[in-house]
């Protein structure tokens, strides 16, 4: 599993020009799976977002976590985040989990998010052309691969 976390002031999500996702300040995660992803996997990253303390304390150290600012969570689905450029000009996918297999992962990632950080968290839809907007705060942008989580 790898995520994208970046810290925002705010993030929503449309698809259709409908707003079907948003939160104020927090996190926006964008989630991407592979085949032999896991329980493991979504329990360690879940654990791993809710708790990273990467937001500001009284003086201004990132010393707090989502859940100590009282922030929100955005969680989008991301199939590219498996990309493979290594040959050519056309990312291959073939290491990204089907949608079959990811979309229940992504369901059960979010509940675990939400039971983690003690409320719920807002997403965009499964499979659909989404449009996401945000600002970013700090900006901060962490890359996370629970396959390699030193």
């Amino acid at each position: 599993m790898r995520v994208v976390i970046q810290r925002v002031k705010e993030a929503s999500v449309a698809v259709d020009g409908e707003i079907v996702g948003k939160i104020g300040g927090g996190l926006l995660v964008l989630a991407g799976f592979e085949e032999a992803d896991g329980e493991a996997d979504l329990d360690w990253m879940a654990g791993k977002i809710v708790r990273m303390r990467i937001f500001g304390d009284a003086e201004g150290v990132m010393n707090r976590s989502v859940q100590e600012a009282g922030g929100e969570i955005l969680a989008v689905s991301q199939f590219t985040l498996f990309a493979s450029a290594k040959k050519g000009n056309r990312p291959s996918w073939s290491r990204a989990a089907r949608g079959d297999v990811s979309q229940p992962l992504f369901t059960s990632f979010v509940g675990k998010l939400a039971a983690a950080l003690g409320r719920p968290v807002a997403t965009g839809v499964f499979g659909a052309d989404m449009a996401i907007s945000l600002v970013n705060d700090g900006p901060v942008t962490l890359f996370l691969d629970s396959k390699a989580p030193d």
